[in-house]
């Protein structure tokens, strides 16, 4: 019976992360077919296949220390110290010298990266505001708000106020990177904007709050990307995966953990994100040229039937393809597929497969088709099976 099956399954996992040092080949072997829920086993397999955990156990405590009082030292520095600087210049006018004054043009005066950070603020504020419409989840308010940041005596600017006294100035945002403005699919509604902008009385964060912390430090640790429309989608997944950890200790750590994982994450797949690498080996226009070439050598056929349409894959293999995924299925959907891309240790050759596999299973649609319909299906993909496309996809890779 299924549940006989299930807990079996559990067990083979248990048994796998009881080992002094994981196998790491057995524990991708498993996770590869799906993780289950129970007992917090995907959060930890997640953090072990996104290298955020030794393979060795005894190391993992000390290691989660380290890592989550690091990450209290960045929302210090990159929240809290800019956010007191910004509340002291209205106390006391006289200390503000004229070298780093507000309304100072000198590049280097930090009150200009100040303004610049105000930029990406917004426009991840506009992004994260949206996660999941379809969900309350990120609407709602975190058992675990930050305490650093809600203490009541702090005066200092946080983000949310940074905000609220930006939005002003918010049109300034809407430059965002060519190709991508169809981020958004049929699946996700966009809120009206009056509850776009409700925020939870203070002492309360809502989750989609800590996701825009955790995008605004990544932004400035990284500079040379910061913020790209779409990793809002990337981290939100994860964030929800840690932030619903049946396991309490960990779910508190979740904003800690989610950022680590997210930023190792993004170091497999952040050359998608960057405009300049498209063409080079790495970049995505190489992903998603090989999407076809591999539909070529699976299915001539309906390949020779999207080139004399004309249809090229940057129309909707670069949304599948950067975000994952993520904006194609329903959370948990995108959560199991996951399960596959992170367990794929050739990283992410398998999510070529899982293109081929879509394509493939709606081939007769397509082959009937014409150009504007044939768009329709691949923008707003019709099969919302997710295990029926992972195992054609998984018939595809041991077709080789």
């Amino acid at each position: 019976n299924g549940r006989g099956s299930a807990s079996l399954r559990i067990a083979d996992f248990q048994e796998v992360l009881g080992e002094p040092t994981v196998a790491l080949a057995k524990l991708r072997d498993l996770c590869f077919s799906g993780i289950p829920f129970d007992g917090g086993l995907r959060c930890l397999c997640w953090k072990i296949l996104l290298n955020y955990l030794p393979l060795e156990k005894a190391l993992w405590s000390s290691l989660l220390k380290k890592q989550r009082d690091l990450y209290s030292q960045f929302l210090k520095e990159m929240i809290i110290q800019p956010g007191i600087a910004k509340a002291n210049l209205g106390v006391s006018r006289e200390d503000v010298t004229l070298e780093d004054h507000p309304l100072n043009p000198n590049p280097d005066s930090r009150w200009n990266t100040y303004f610049k950070d105000n930029e990406v603020l917004l426009q991840i504020d506009k992004d994260v505001r949206r996660l999941y419409p379809d969900m309350a989840f990120f609407q709602r308010p975190t058992d675990y708000p930050c305490l650093l940041i809600l203490d009541p005596q702090n005066e200092f600017e946080t983000l949310r106020k940074r905000v609220e006294q930006t939005t002003l100035k918010s049109q300034t945002v809407a430059r965002n990177r060519s190709g991508v403005t169809n981020v958004s699919s049929p699946l996700k509604t966009t809120p009206n904007s009056r509850s776009e902008y409700e925020v939870l009385p203070n002492g309360c964060e809502a989750h989609w709050e800590v996701v825009e912390r955790i995008l605004f430090i990544y932004a400035k640790l990284n500079p040379g990307i910061a913020y790209v429309q779409g990793m809002n989608e990337i981290v939100g997944p994860l964030y929800y995966t840690f932030a619903t950890d049946p396991n309490s200790e960990w779910k508190e750590h979740a904003e800690a953990d989610t950022f680590f994982c997210f930023t190792n994450l993004m170091a497999e797949i952040r050359d998608n994100f960057i405009k300049s690498l498209d063409d080079s080996q790495c970049g995505i226009t190489y992903k998603m040229e090989k999407v076809y070439s591999t539909l070529k050598e699976k299915d001539v056929e309906l390949y020779l039937r999207l080139q004399e349409q004309n249809i090229k894959p940057q129309f909707f293999a670069f949304r599948w393809l950067t975000l994952l995924l993520s904006q194609e299925f329903l959370l948990p959907d995108v959560i199991r597929i996951w399960d596959s891309l992170f367990a794929d240790d050739k990283r992410f050759d398998f999510l070529l497969l899982v293109c081929c596999a879509m394509l493939t299973l709606i081939r007769d649609q397509l082959l009937e088709g014409d150009f504007t319909l044939n768009m329709r299906l691949l923008q707003d993909y019709p099969i919302s099976d997710v295990h029926l496309i992972l195992k054609k996809a998984k018939e595809l890779q041991d077709s080789k």
